[in-house]
């Protein structure tokens, strides 16, 4: 399975987007995601976006519910919602029309445009594609139950990251169902859908249907 950066997303649907150029595999942007989200929000316009507190950018049009808690550095896109409890930790770019529910955790991670992850979600060290959902109580686990470093199982190949914290990488367009462990180094191509319940770990191939590890079939295309 193809996992470069450029195989998994449109770059063209991310704020983040000169960082994920420059990294051949989107993994590589996890420990720069903190000074990229400095940088780049120094740079946005005051007329579109608010910096309530230092290193925290928000958009004029995001709906912020009054008992979040944003942690800097992070950046809140145009027209995105941010409910009831939402607890963003710090090194969080979100893009334009994103959903992040209720009582949901995030931390050093990217969601491009259009992500919704809207109940009881916690996404840590990963980046979302463009349209990606997460159901509800779907999780990216982003620690090894042993503390050692992340490896990608990619077919037969075993790619080293040199990270001790990396959840998942979803392409876009991807559908995680209810309730749902993405194990850490997980990645999921384009256009694949997970069902509920579901333990996962490994990369599992775009237009693809996980019904369990030793299940994954192909979409039927029209």
């Amino acid at each position: 399975m193809d996992i470069t950066t450029l195989a998994l997303y449109d770059l063209n649907h991310t704020l983040a987007k000169s960082l994920l150029e420059e990294c051949e595999y989107p993994w590589l942007a996890l420990p720069k995601i903190k000074e990229y989200t400095v940088k780049l929000g120094n740079t946005l316009s005051k007329e579109d976006y608010f910096s309530p507190t230092e290193n925290v950018w928000i958009s004029k049009s995001a709906k912020i519910a009054p008992n979040t808690t944003i942690l800097a550095p992070a950046i809140i896109g145009h027209n995105t919602e941010l409910r009831t409890g939402a607890f963003i930790r710090g090194s969080v770019i979100i893009g334009d029309d994103c959903v992040v529910g209720n009582s949901c955790e995030l931390k050093n991670c990217i969601l491009f445009d259009s992500v919704q992850v809207p109940h009881f979600n916690y996404i840590g060290d990963s980046i979302l594609g463009y349209r990606s959902h997460t159901g509800a109580g779907a999780v990216t686990s982003n620690v090894k139950s042993d503390k050692t470093q992340v490896v990608i199982k990619n077919g037969d190949e075993k790619i080293e990251t040199g990270l001790k914290k990396m959840g998942a990488m979803l392409g876009d367009n991807v559908e995680v169902g209810c309730n749902s462990v993405l194990n850490p180094g997980t990645i999921i191509g384009r256009y694949t859908n997970i069902y509920p319940l579901s333990s996962v770990r490994g990369c599992i191939p775009p237009y693809h249907i996980f019904k369990a590890q030793e299940k994954i079939v192909p979409k039927k295309l029209t």
